[in-house]
């Protein structure tokens, strides 16, 4: 056998590989992740209308166990950036000792708040989401001062 044909059936060989893992089907996208990537852009789109579009945001997509703690911003909007590739699983998560009623996740997240379009705080932190039937839930941000 010549170096050359040896050489074509290894190239053959290697495209066929690479062609058949490209082909092969990816892993599948859990809910949660189309339901978070919503989320945020729905949280983000308010903010951009101002403070009273993120309050009614955060009122209508408050886990329905947490309603009773909910927060007025005031004049203040947060803005949510997530690192989606960090969003997982968190059955433990229990604010005040209560476990929230659905599946549990968070993410990673860059938070900017503004107050009359001034850049006031910014920081890194996480998110709790919750999918309560076929809904994502967050829980809405309350200052700490």
């Amino acid at each position: 056998m010549s170096k050359t044909v040896a050489r074509s059936g290894v190239l053959i060989g290697a495209a066929a590989a690479a062609f058949a893992a490209a082909c092969a089907p990816s892993p599948a996208v859990p809910p949660a992740f189309r339901l978070a990537q919503q989320y945020f852009a729905a949280n983000n789109a308010a903010a951009r209308s101002g403070p009273e579009a993120q309050q009614e945001f955060f009122r209508r997509t408050q886990h329905p166990d947490f309603t009773d703690r909910s927060c007025d911003l005031g004049g203040t909007t947060v803005e949510l950036d997530p690192a989606m590739s960090t969003l997982r699983p968190d059955p433990g998560y229990a604010p005040d000792g209560l476990p929230p009623r659905g599946e549990v996740w968070v993410v990673g997240v860059e938070v900017t708040t503004r107050t009359a379009g001034t850049v006031t705080g910014h920081q890194i932190g996480s998110q709790h989401l919750v999918v309560l039937d076929g809904r994502l839930h967050g829980f809405a941000p309350c200052p700490s001062g």
